[in-house]
């Protein structure tokens, strides 16, 4: 150890026990300092003030018992070092112990004072080591992002400078070429694009690596993404004369989605379908419920393909992973498709997995969460187990000037959405998901719990703080409405949860109702507060 005062917490609740360990730490340390705690609860709230040496743990306590215990106080404060203390030789929790991060297992009836400064010196060297290597590892990590970004940033240029004289050579607008000439030229042009997806791959995995990949949930229709998908990959199959086939529930719900990274995932999944299976083969894109788990929607992608190894199987989502013996000259690539595809469902809260055999084909599924108004409105329609009194619907809308958009409209209007949640109480009001895909008007739905009268402090602050955006009043016109909910005023029988069943149905056929207009028709209450 070194000269500075050891600072040990004790979480012990037998006084007896906790007098032992005092002794044996005085006798071994002759600078050390012991705070002492019966019950976890304590412990945890002295690690939220101060950052002790290191823990030493009892596993029973008042408040929790056996491995529970240090699973609670190492996710509380992981980078702090823990021995247990216990009076049980149990070899078996030992080591789950050791694997969940616990530096040492002391016995309480082999504790002497040299093993227990010995344990302490080992757990604090043992930790500050893992730590230094936590920290290498993510400079490393950190410097490989940094230089794959800048030298796909860098490619980027000189491939497009090709592409354009390629293409401006085989339009002929150059001069005539021959057509030997221009078959060259197509397979130049069919490499210039391959790359052109290599590098896009690389910077998207590069984003899920460090955590900057990012998904924009809203509420849209998945069979329109999948009739997209299909309609985009159409002529690749009909050149391999592979069969593209669809297979919707008709009871499909709305999904929380973002639609730019679902159909990246499906056109990956249908476009691999595709290379993999051979002529006069098909490929069957499905979406429908499954009973078993409600909340979620299942996509699967069918191919009759060669099919995956038991191998592969277990690797086929990992970064950079090809299955040597699926790559032909047709089709190369770096591997990172559906690595990609895996992160982009992970942060939808999904799943996703392959089943497949070899020789019979496979089928890549991954699940989307199902949009439920009502779970989103839970928190805000009820109070202390009481329907709200009042509730209103403020409508912003951000509508375009020009067609198209001037500047870049999709990062103005993620600018905007932020602002809008920034300026709502998050214990009161609700910013919705935006509805349907991107386009060029946005419009963001808030539920407030007030009424018409006091909403106007909220749209005003709202108003206030778009327009400081940046340019936004050249680039479109806003607006903001807002009308009250109308709550059902007799209960009867119905319970909390059909009370805010009701009123979720309610605000969604307003929400409906106000999307198919651009202003609040006449004799309706609104406020407009352009």
């Amino acid at each position: 150890m070194d000269h500075q005062a050891t600072n040990v917490l004790l979480v012990e609740d037998n006084p007896g026990d906790a007098d032992l360990v005092r002794l044996r730490l005085v006798e071994g340390q002759a600078d050390v300092r012991v705070n002492c705690v019966s019950r976890l609860s304590d412990g945890l709230a002295f690690l939220a003030r101060e950052t002790p040496t290191l823990v030493l743990l009892d596993l029973n306590l008042p408040d929790s018992h056996g491995a529970e215990t240090f699973r609670r106080l190492m996710e509380h404060s992981p980078n702090v070092p823990v021995v247990v203390l216990s009076g049980q030789d149990d070899e078996v929790l030992a080591m789950k112990a050791v694997h969940h991060g616990v530096q040492d297992y002391l016995v309480k009836g082999n504790i002497s004072s040299k093993n227990l400064e010995r344990a302490i010196r080992y757990a604090v060297e043992r930790q500050a080591l893992l730590r230094a290597l936590e920290i290498s590892q993510k400079q490393q990590l950190d410097f490989k992002n940094r230089f794959l970004s800048h030298v796909s940033h860098e490619l980027r240029t000189p491939l497009t400078c090709i592409h354009q004289y390629v293409t401006l050579l085989l339009d002929g607008l150059a001069g005539p070429i021959a057509p030997e000439q221009s078959d060259h030229l197509k397979t130049v042009l069919k490499s210039v694009n391959q790359l052109h997806a290599m590098i896009r791959d690389l910077l998207e995995a590069t984003r899920a690596e460090s955590g900057k990949l990012r998904v924009e949930p809203r509420c849209i229709a998945l069979g329109e993404l999948v009739q997209q998908t299909i309609a985009m990959l159409r002529p690749t199959a009909d050149e391999k004369k592979v069969g593209l086939e669809i297979g919707l529930d008709q009871r499909l719900p709305l999904v929380l989605a973002d639609p730019d990274r679902v159909l990246e995932v499906l056109i990956n999944l249908v476009d691999n379908a595709i290379k993999f299976t051979p002529t006069e083969g098909s490929v069957m894109v499905q979406a429908n419920m499954v009973e078993a788990d409600p909340g979620f929607v299942y996509i699967s992608v069918s191919d009759t393909g060669r099919g995956i190894s038991p191998e592969a199987k277990a690797l086929i989502f990992e970064r950079l992973y090809q299955d040597p013996d699926s790559i032909d000259n047709n089709r190369s690539g770096l591997g990172l498709g559906l690595f990609i595809c895996r992160e982009i469902v992970r942060l939808h809260e999904g799943r996703i997995w392959v089943s497949s055999e070899p020789g019979q084909g496979s089928t890549f599924s991954f699940t989307l969460p199902v949009y439920s108004l009502g779970k989103l409105l839970a928190p805000v329609i009820t109070h202390e187990n009481r329907l709200r009194t009042s509730l209103v619907l403020v409508r912003v809308d951000l509508t375009p000037l020009s067609n198209p958009p001037r500047g870049n409209w999709k990062e103005t209007w993620q600018q905007c959405l932020e602002i809008v949640q920034r300026c709502v109480y998050l214990d009161k009001d609700l910013v919705l998901p935006p509805m349907g895909a991107s386009g060029a008007a946005e419009t963001f739905f808030i539920v407030a719990a007030t009424d018409l009268q006091r909403s106007g402090i909220m749209t005003t602050r709202i108003r206030e703080q778009l327009e400081r955006v940046s340019d936004l009043k050249t680039k479109c016109k806003l607006t903001i409405t807002t009308v009250p909910v109308e709550l059902p005023s007799g209960h009867g029988d119905a319970t909390l949860e059909q009370q805010g069943e009701n009123v979720a149905s309610s605000i969604t056929r307003m929400i409906l109702t106000t999307r198919e207009r651009s202003q609040p028709g006449p004799g309706k209450r609104a406020k407009d507060s352009n």
